[in-house]
């Protein structure tokens, strides 16, 4: 027993040496123990009350998405009956637009494509329509002229949404009238428009076009549709990289500088570099005088990168 009482000293008085020699007294630690369970407590907090405002605007994403799809199969549905009724007026006749808008904004609408025409009217920043077979992505396209970073954090009606809305860039020029007649008294779009999303923790806008790193998945959905106002538009993936945003004095290829190729050497220049990015080979190839689409969104492999998907324009 005496052998036990011993020990039992031995290891109070080991303990009570160790105290002695700690940087923080007892209630110090104490204290710093509050301090940290109140930090966690509080980051905690913030968290569940970030990620339920996001599940929030993911569900008025939803709800929107539904009702401007909504919005345009109704139009479809409207033009159909008058065409089969007979009837023989532009679009402007059949539903005229406010008084307020100018002539030239007025003659613009009788281009448009019937679906369009209802929600350029809502938002004249609407520019276009991206959508990918069996993925989230099918969403209108916005571009504000004032401000670029606009849509970042507004939804179509322009309220506010922490998915925002996917943007083209504003120096990409999305072009007015059709292709089959040459953009006859309309306006040619740039060789290569870039649309920027963003990478959400929902999956919304291009929170999963990640999926395209994987070769399998790519080559499943290698057809992009991106309509103008004015015309329906396909393009097949081309490409598919990782990079980042640089330095504006780094001498280095930067993708998202890339919006018209008005020469062999331009073009030559973007098709190589792209090309050695690429993480697979699509088989697809390109020449001088094609057009292109290129999805960015963030990406976190490196501080600012990017995960890119491009493809190339073709026709039925």
């Amino acid at each position: 027993m005496r052998f036990f009482k011993k020990q039992k000293n031995a290891i109070r008085n080991q303990k009570a040496d160790e105290k002695k020699h700690l940087p923080f007294s007892s209630s110090q630690l104490k204290k710093r123990k509050i301090i940290f369970s109140i930090l966690f407590v509080l980051s905690t907090l913030g968290f569940t009350i970030s990620l339920v405002s996001e599940l929030i605007d993911d569900k008025k994403l939803k709800q929107q998405q539904i009702a401007l799809q909504k919005n345009m199969e109704e139009a479809i549905e409207r033009t159909e009956k008058f065409d089969f009724a007979g009837g023989s007026v532009t679009i402007a006749e059949k539903e005229p637009m406010g008084e307020s808008k100018a002539t030239e904004e007025t003659e613009l609408s009788l281009d448009m494509l019937p679906e369009y025409e209802a929600l350029y009217r809502e938002n004249d920043d609407f520019i276009g329509w991206l959508r990918i077979e069996d993925t989230v992505i099918d969403y209108p396209v916005m571009q504000c002229k004032e401000d670029e970073n606009y849509y970042l954090s507004y939804d179509f009606y322009k309220k506010e949404n922490k998915n925002g809305c996917l943007i083209l860039d504003n120096d990409s020029q999305v072009g007015r009238g059709n292709k089959l007649v040459n953009y006859e008294n309309g306006e040619n779009p740039s060789t290569n428009l870039i649309i920027h999303g963003h990478m959400t923790k929902t999956g919304q806008m291009f929170g999963k076009l990640i999926l395209y790193k994987d070769k399998e998945y790519g080559l499943a959905h290698n057809i992009i549709s991106f309509d103008s106002l004015y015309e329906k538009r396909k393009y097949e993936l081309i490409t598919v990289f990782y990079s980042k945003v640089f330095y504006e004095n780094e001498d280095v290829f930067k993708y998202y500088n890339f919006f018209q190729a008005d020469t062999q050497e331009e073009f030559d220049d973007w098709y190589q570099n792209i090309k050695k990015k690429a993480l697979y080979d699509t088989g697809v190839k390109a020449k001088f005088g094609d057009e292109f689409i290129t999805l960015s969104v963030c990406s976190y492999h490196i501080q600012d990168g990017r995960f890119v998907v491009v493809g190339k324009r073709i026709y039925d």
